[in-house]
């Protein structure tokens, strides 16, 4: 242990910027969650031994910044699908991302150590706990915000159990990230004052935390066809590809089996075509089957069959009259429900949007530097209204969350109308290998946290039906083109988190900051008795 101390002391920086590579292999697809544990308590402690507020801030700003490097190595993939910019851009964009997003560690590192450097790392990471709940939950909002990789994540079990994720009900993502920050800080506390016995209980605490089963699972009664088409990226937009893509979804999703009524799930990008009413016939000439939105809707309608019901990603458009010439002036990222018979219903528009890959931010100046979206196309997304619950009568109360939009805590169900499940198409084609297992994990987290089930469907894959548990009860891997037919899981009760939101989000946040200063005023106490 001496040595470890006196490397920490000897080169803090250096320290930092391993531990935060170690602790970010506890994310899938790796998922070695004891190297998540001791990345953090290691990092804890180190953050403790710092001399001055200012080596603290730095420490945690180069910790978070090989955290969020490594977690985020995906967006990288992104840059290869965009003639208009160098594939080795999106080596530089990450790690240029991760400079602001380590801002937020290196707050709560600076935090922490002004508040209770002077006292035991116990009480310390209590401190530690709390503020770095609030970093995440700024994290998530700040500048739009970016939610993705909470530490929490590393937490959750195997696609058949929770791990220490089946706490989310009554903690929320921010909350248990916190408490996991404090509990690796006591860890390390144990370990600095080898008091073994208390170490080995945590350990085994943890072991069956993280191997606990789910419980017994409850049965719905709708059935459902969720597809993946295993569109190849590149091919998406192109239009020489449509009706290719059209043929083998719709393959996919013949009925195969009598029932009565059948929900069908494409994902984000799943129809090329405009299939609302009312644009200038040259968008439709473009991009709709036929030409027609009316004959595109009834084949759709015509591949669906008899009793069911489709929830699709699709485009709808914003036509305006530009100096007397009718055009497209925003476009808007949707879920689209049509019927058998071709009949189309209310819209989800997607309320948060991709910077770069959905809009331009700043477009007047960085447009004419050549910078532009990742995503094709010249016009921006308009961002909708927020999480919406759509009644779609025999077929349930559809939640709609459209890709990344399912990481965001808090912030993916309507809770004044508690929808049934969750639908959440996306496209992941972009996110290389390490983006679908950790997408996929987020939204086992929002179904936990909500106790809803989510459904998704996703273009290339991971696609899957997560139960109200956060059990995979069904899947499609990356690269395959296949369906799932299977039950909608039916939703749990509300849980404490869907009824208060962030608000035991900061709950919970003062009660790990009163926490540590009752443990600060005892300590005090203790030690003016015995000096």
């Amino acid at each position: 242990m001496d040595r470890i101390s006196e490397f920490l002391d000897r080169h803090p920086y250096w320290s930092a910027l391993a531990l935060g590579l170690v602790s970010a292999l506890g994310y899938p697809p790796l998922g070695l969650w004891p190297l998540a544990l001791v990345g953090m308590a290691a990092f804890v402690w180190l953050i403790h031994r710092q001399r001055g507020a200012k080596s603290a801030f730095f420490a945690g700003w180069v910790f978070g910044v090989a955290h969020f490097t490594l977690t985020n190595n995906w967006i990288a993939t992104a840059f290869t699908y965009q003639a208009e910019m160098p594939a080795w851009l999106g080596w530089l964009a990450v790690p240029l991302l991760s400079l602001y997003l380590a801002v937020w560690p290196a707050l709560a590192s600076w935090g922490a150590w002004l508040l209770a450097r002077r006292h035991n790392l116990s009480v310390f990471s209590l401190a530690f706990g709390a503020l770095w709940i609030a970093a995440e939950w700024f994290k998530s909002w700040v500048f739009t915000g970016y939610a993705w990789g909470p530490f929490s994540m590393a937490f959750l079990g195997d696609w058949t159990r929770p791990g220490l994720a089946r706490l989310l009900p009554v903690t929320g993502t921010y909350a248990l990230s916190g408490m996991l920050v404090a509990l690796a800080g006591v860890v390390a506390w144990f370990v600095a004052g080898k008091r073994r016995t208390a170490l080995g209980i945590a350990g085994v605490l943890l072991i069956l935390g993280m191997l606990w089963p789910a419980g017994t699972a409850r049965e719905g009664t709708l059935a459902l066809t969720l597809v993946q088409p295993n569109l190849k990226q590149e091919e998406i937009d192109d239009p020489t590809k449509f009706e290719d893509q059209f043929q083998q979804i719709a393959f996919l999703s013949q009925k195969r089996r009598e029932v009565n009524r059948r929900l069908v799930l494409w994902p984000e990008s799943g129809v090329p075509d405009y299939l609302r009413e009312g644009y200038p016939q040259r968008y439709y000439d473009r991009m709709t089957a036929g030409g027609d939105p009316a004959f595109a809707r009834f084949r759709i309608g015509q591949a669906i069959g008899d009793g069911g019901l489709l929830l699709t990603g699709a485009v709808d458009l914003e036509v305006g009259e530009v100096e007397g010439y009718r055009k497209a002036t925003g476009a808007y990222n949707a879920i689209t429900p049509i019927s058998a018979d071709g009949l189309i219903g209310p819209r989800y528009a997607k309320a948060h949007l991709v910077p770069y890959g959905e809009y331009l931010p700043m477009r007047a100046l960085l447009e004419p530097l050549g910078l532009n979206r990742l995503v094709a196309g010249t016009i921006d997304f308009i961002p909708g209204p927020g999480p919406q619950t759509v009644d779609l009568k025999q077929y349930g109360k559809a939640g709609m969350q459209i890709c990344y939009e399912i990481v965001f805590s808090g912030e993916v169900a309507d809770r004044s109308d508690r929808p049934d499940y969750i639908f959440n198409p996306s496209n992941d084609g972009w996110f290389g290998s390490w983006g679908p297992p950790q997408h996929l994990a987020q939204a086992r987290m929002r179904a936990i946290e909500e106790g809803l089930p989510v459904l998704r469907s996703t273009t290339t894959g991971i696609s899957g039906v997560i139960d109200a548990r956060g059990v995979v009860r069904s899947h499609i891997g990356r690269g395959e083109a296949d369906r799932i037919d299977a039950i909608v899981p039916p939703p749990a009760g509300a849980t404490l988190f869907s009824l208060l939101g962030h608000w035991l989000t900061l709950i919970w946040t003062v009660l790990l900051l009163a926490g540590s200063l009752v443990a600060m005023r005892m300590q005090g106490r203790y030690e003016s008795k015995h000096t």
